[in-house]
């Protein structure tokens, strides 16, 4: 593993509410879990920060309404977070939080370093484009107009998340959900992104359906040398691709490791629950 991280993120928080005297002091915070009764502000995002290496998957894993989605949501730039900083070590961004980046220059980010797979399709692609038509529009958005050039990068990457060929130029909206979500990762590749974020991709898929997806997954980690990010409430999932994993609960990390140390060895009193619960 390289030294220098690909991403650095810190003192992520994002808050959904203004916040009162109850719980504006950080370090005396009165709150119900993340969320303040007297004026009903949620802190989703408590002061996250981490590294993500190249070459490495970083498993995220927390219950639902840990601030797994929303921190994602922040990193690319979906919403806005409410301070924090983020480096890239790309050698245009050194230096440059991209939390405070223009809206065009985080489109461009998204564009050319990021892809992303969501967990719900719907999201992540037009239903009504042809998947190969789908992939297109990312590489446009990235700068590309060669067309011929287009389909064939599309051709590859379907072929490559084992979408048949004479499937290709049909609409996602009449896929499988399993299948939805191989074009989704063709697309979210389609730009040769360094990190990848994927968020809860395995949810609500048939377990043989995940196993296919998970592979996927790892085989393009390996061939590609990807970063990658990878939400799930699913130990099993993070287990499977996670290098090293950190656990969220009400917007803060409170365990973080080699995933194996997490998993065979946890400290904190919920990953032990998490943990036990799956065994």
């Amino acid at each position: 593993m390289h030294e220098e991280p690909i991403l650095q993120v810190r003192n992520l928080r994002k808050q959904f509410g203004t916040g009162c005297k109850q719980c504006s002091d950080i370090d005396n915070r009165n709150l119900e879990k993340n969320f303040c009764k007297q004026c009903g502000t949620v802190y989703a995002c408590q002061d996250i920060s981490f590294d993500l290496y190249p070459g490495e998957i970083l498993g995220i894993v927390g219950e639902s309404g840990s601030g797994k989605s929303t921190m994602m949501q922040c990193l690319y730039f979906d919403a806005d977070v409410s301070s924090g900083e983020a480096y890239i070590s790309e050698p245009i961004l050194a230096g440059k939080n991209v939390f405070e980046l223009s809206s065009q220059q985080k489109r461009s980010i998204r564009n050319h370093v990021y892809g992303m797979v969501y967990q719900n399709p719907v999201q992540g692609l037009k239903m009504n484009f042809s998947s190969v038509g789908n992939i297109a529009e990312k590489l446009i958005a990235a700068g590309n107009r060669n067309v011929s050039e287009m389909e064939a990068t599309s051709k590859r990457l379907l072929e490559s998340v084992h979408i048949p060929i004479h499937r290709m130029k049909e609409e996602p909206r009449n896929f499988s959900g399993g299948m939805q979500q191989r074009v989704q990762i063709a697309k979210a590749l389609s730009n040769n992104p360094p990190i990848l974020f994927l968020d809860e991709v395995t949810t609500g898929l048939d377990l043989s359906v995940q196993a296919n997806v998970l592979d996927l997954i790892k085989n393009i980690q390996r061939d590609l040398g990807i970063s990658m990010i990878v939400v799930s409430h699913d130990l099993a999932v993070i287990r499977m691709l996670a290098d090293r994993t950190i656990v969220l609960l009400n917007g803060e990390i409170i365990e973080q490791g080699l995933t194996d140390q997490v998993l065979e060895d946890p400290q904190h009193e919920y990953t032990q629950q998490l943990v036990y619960s799956l065994l």
